[in-house]
């Protein structure tokens, strides 16, 4: 793969945080009717204006800068009295011991954590199993570090209480050769759990064929009522199989410190240390003092704004099951929706700038998340309640609007 070629194939242009960016060209003819009023809403990222960071975020990065150098230079993989006292919280919420010395790496976001731990995973030829849908960067990460993709579906339409992974297909690709496997757990974009059976099957494939298994859990303290969690590295799987990535910027608004964590093998760790060394030393030496508000925050926070992102969803559910032809299945965690849409007159992404044009309401395509969803689209209901299900009531009159 020439190098133009490696570059293009990012396709950052439609990816989430990008659509506001993007030129709206001939789209201007797909343009019926009156432009639809109401307050913009950008689903494609989480509002850190209507869920604000956690509290005492700012006084404790204050407090980072004010102690100096001994916080900016940190070791490459981050401040080991923040990594050690981290490593506990983090051990007693997934259920296994974490090495904080060994096994745990600070990254600048858990999308640096991503990165570092397929570099440090995959080479050209490999064979790395991704979801459909999940995660957009999974499938451009692969890609762009040469590896060889071998897609697993996610049946998440036509199942309740699980996330509908074809493991017979998993267990297929890990016999093919596979030797890393990547998901997310909640999914991103769908919102849906990995039931119990479903993770310790995961579990027992990778150990069984001796795969790494590249686990995002960004999601995982977001969960609504009436549903549960299994980690995967609290499972049987040898801990040099596993890499845990979580951080706080999502349900805890920090998304602005940039500050990711990625725990487990200390072999693959201390790959990703060394070539997090060459491409940005370390994260950001004062935003990591944040973390130490990280599973620490004020009692009762975490479940009003669980509270909160729960009526939300709930509200939104009923906007879209309202609307004949729109199909979408309930988000069990985090704070993403994905709906599909019935036939229109205009194509997947055609939709998506026109809802930007006459509505004034940003998402993401769904073929960011699989080729197999372009009747899909993904939305980041983290914002404020109201100006969401307008958005939402403006998003569907436009579906009527463009109806096949």
């Amino acid at each position: 793969m020439d190098i133009q070629s490696k570059f293009s194939r990012l396709g950052t242009d439609a990816a989430p945080g990008q659509e506001v960016r993007q030129q709206t060209g001939s789209v201007e003819a797909l343009l019926r009717g009156d432009v639809l009023s109401g307050c913009a809403v950008d689903f494609s990222h989480g509002d850190v204006d209507a869920f604000q960071p956690t509290p005492g975020s700012f006084e404790v990065f204050s407090a980072g800068v004010e102690s100096g150098g001994k916080q900016a230079y940190t070791e490459y993989r981050g401040d080991i009295g923040i990594r050690e006292d981290l490593a506990q919280r983090i051990a007693a919420f997934t259920g296994a011991p974490v090495d904080g010395r060994d096994g745990m790496i600070i990254t600048p976001g858990t999308q640096g954590a991503l990165f570092l731990a397929v570099a440090s995973t995959v080479s050209r030829g490999d064979k790395v199993a991704i979801v459909r849908p999940d995660y957009f960067a999974n499938r451009k990460l692969v890609d762009f570090f040469e590896g060889e993709i071998v897609p697993i579906q996610m049946d998440y339409a036509d199942v309740e209480g699980k996330a509908g992974l074809q493991l017979d297909h998993l267990e297929d690709a890990f016999k093919s050769g596979v030797k890393v496997f990547l998901f997310s757990n909640p999914n991103n974009p769908v919102g849906v759990i990995y039931a119990r059976e479903e993770i310790e099957a995961i579990a027992e494939l990778a150990s069984r064929y001796g795969a790494t298994v590249i686990v995002d859990q960004l999601y995982s303290r977001l969960l609504y009522s009436g549903v549960n969690y299994t980690h995967l590295r609290a499972q049987k799987i040898d801990a040099e199989n596993v890499i845990t990535i979580m951080g706080p910027s999502k349900t805890e608004s920090l998304s602005g410190y940039r500050l990711g964590v990625a725990f487990g093998s200390k072999e693959v760790i201390t790959r990703m240390e060394k070539l997090q060394a060459i491409v940005s030393l370390r994260a950001g030496g004062y935003s990591q003092a944040v973390l130490r508000t990280w599973f620490n925050e004020p009692e009762g926070w975490m479940a009003q704004r669980i509270q909160e992102h729960q009526a939300i969803r709930d509200d939104l559910l009923k906007v879209f099951r309202a609307t004949p032809g729109i199909t979408v299945r309930t988000s069990e965690a985090g704070s993403y929706i994905f709906p599909q849409l019935p036939k229109l007159t205009v194509s997947g992404s055609d939709f998506v700038k026109v809802l930007r044009l006459q509505a004034s309401v940003i998402v993401t395509p769904g073929t960011e998340f699989s080729p197999h969803s372009e009747d899909s689209i993904r939305l980041n209901f983290s914002q404020d309640h109201a100006a969401a299900v307008a958005a939402c009531e403006r998003l569907v009159a436009l579906v009527d609007r463009y109806r096949a």
